[in-house]
């Protein structure tokens, strides 16, 4: 930092070339020349103007340090002397004041990063229940926790990731709930990795997990509430700005086939949902496959009436059944992925198009037969009961049906089993995946495919190893 004005205004510009940063040049009364620099679109003008550019215009004191902070008289005003720090500032849209015959840089907090309004997300929609989403911003993500927490023992540690875009990422957890062995592997991990950029919250989850596996290692989820529930069952948050999906661990399989809506609705019913969602799931993966084995291994499983209406459909076909549910199932893939990718209305149109005239035309040609498209098409609805677990049970689903059509029901079941020994043998953060099921916690089964009613829920789960396990407390009235 130098004294003069016009040199530290030349190092600035030396080292942010960039047309989006504007300076603007006045004068105090007393004739001191005084200059703000600052990021274009990402900063309130109008409060810039009215607590810095106004006061100091009126201002015909002696100009020193501390006239100048007097004279702002803003509680987001600090200083720096390091023309690195000052760089950083200016990048995330606070304006920094150089005044003249001083030297030192004034950072003045009057950031305006522009956010979408906080809406319901697409991935979390409930009937019941609370419906404010997550955004991109990180401080109004923040600021939504804490809305929920109104307690000393919320905890924020805030650290900056990523060399070039310097991403504000933010672990959150309740002090005395939380272990704290977990949030301080978290915050080492976090540490520990060098990259460029952050884009978005699922590289942070990447450094998070150990390995490569096809299923999920990290909790997720567009809703505050659900996030709150996390937290306060004793895992870890992390919020990344510039991303709306937040991540929670450790994270549970067990997690996935949970709703938002199911604690807002009676026991029975919740219970019912989580298994039905269960259930589907496993036929929508299996039932391919299975269908294919049959077809191909064992004839016996299917009852007569379906086979003989089965054998009137297949019959003439020039593929074999395991290439005919392949080659669907394909064709499935394709449609969902171009529905997603196209514009909204033409990614409707395309869907109706797609299963009317592709399903049947093909079947009317004699490439497909009336019970693979059906089956195809439950097992596409199916999935999508779990929506988080799409990921994985979609390519596991092509897996289990290339199986089938080689070893058949032997190939199935073996595939199963590896596939469990596998799921039992993952752990993050000292949570087994399959918990409580794998190892059995009995009091967390209250709150696993089954939910008990909310008096019965006074623990929080052992699975994630909560260093506080009362939930609350029944008093009674006299």
């Amino acid at each position: 930092m130098k004294r003069s004005i016009s040199e530290n205004a030349m190092l600035i510009k030396r080292r942010m070339p960039s047309e989006d940063i504007l300076s603007f040049s006045f004068t105090t009364r007393n004739g001191t020349a005084c200059k703000l620099f600052y990021a274009d679109g990402i900063v309130d003008k109008e409060m810039m103007g009215r607590l810095v550019i106004t006061p100091l215009t009126a201002y015909g004191g002696t100009i020193g340090k501390a006239e100048i902070m007097e004279a702002i008289a803003f509680p987001e005003v600090k200083t720096a002397n390091r023309m690195e720090q000052l760089e950083k500032e200016i990048a995330e849209g606070n304006p920094v004041l150089f005044v003249d015959g001083i030297a030192t840089g004034f950072i003045v907090g009057t950031k305006k990063v522009p956010v979408r309004a906080i809406t319901e997300p697409q991935t979390g929609l409930v009937t019941k229940g609370p419906r404010a989403g997550f955004i991109e911003d990180v401080k109004t993500n923040m600021a939504q926790v804490r809305l929920r927490f109104k307690t000393g023992k919320l905890r924020f540690l805030n650290l900056k990731l990523g060399k070039q875009s310097q991403t504000n990422v933010a672990i959150c957890y309740l002090d005395g709930i939380a272990k704290e062995t977990v949030v301080r592997e978290i915050e080492e991990r976090l540490q520990s990795f060098e990259i460029d950029a952050i884009p978005d919250s699922s590289y942070v989850g990447r450094f998070l997990c150990q390995g490569q596996s096809l299923f999920k290692r990290i909790g997720t989820t567009e809703k505050p509430d659900v996030f709150a529930a996390r937290i306060a069952e004793g895992r870890v948050g992390v919020l990344v700005d510039g991303s709306p999906v937040a991540l929670t661990l450790p994270y549970l399989l067990l997690e996935d086939f949970q709703s938002a809506e199911d604690y807002f609705v009676n026991p029975v019913r919740a219970s019912f949902t989580r298994l039905l969602r269960f259930a589907v799931a496993t036929l929508a993966v299996l039932l391919p496959a299975l269908y294919v084995s049959a077809q191909l291994f064992k004839l016996q499983l299917i009852p007569l009436p379906l086979l003989l209406t089965i054998a009137s459909s297949i019959q003439g076909l020039p593929l074999s059944p395991s290439l005919e549910l392949f080659l669907t199932l394909t064709v499935l893939e394709l449609l969902m992925e171009a529905s997603v990718r196209m514009p909204k209305y033409v990614g409707l149109a395309l869907s109706v198009v797609g299963a009317l005239t592709l399903g049947d035309t093909a079947v009317n040609a004699g490439i497909l037969s009336t019970p693979a498209v059906i089956l195809v098409a439950f097992s596409g609805i199916a999935l999508y009961t779990v929506p988080d677990l799409v990921e994985t049970t979609s390519p596991l689903r092509l897996i289990a049906l290339i199986v089938a059509g080689s070893i058949g029901t032997y190939g199935i079941v073996t595939g199963a089993l590896f596939l469990l020994v596998a799921l039992v043998g993952e752990e993050q953060y000292g949570s087994p995946l399959l918990a409580p099921f794998s190892p059995m916690k009995a009091n967390d089964l209250k709150d696993s495919l089954v939910r008990a009613s909310l008096p019965a829920l006074d623990r929080r789960p052992r699975s994630i190893g909560s260093k506080n396990r009362i939930r609350f407390k029944e008093t009674t009235c006299n």
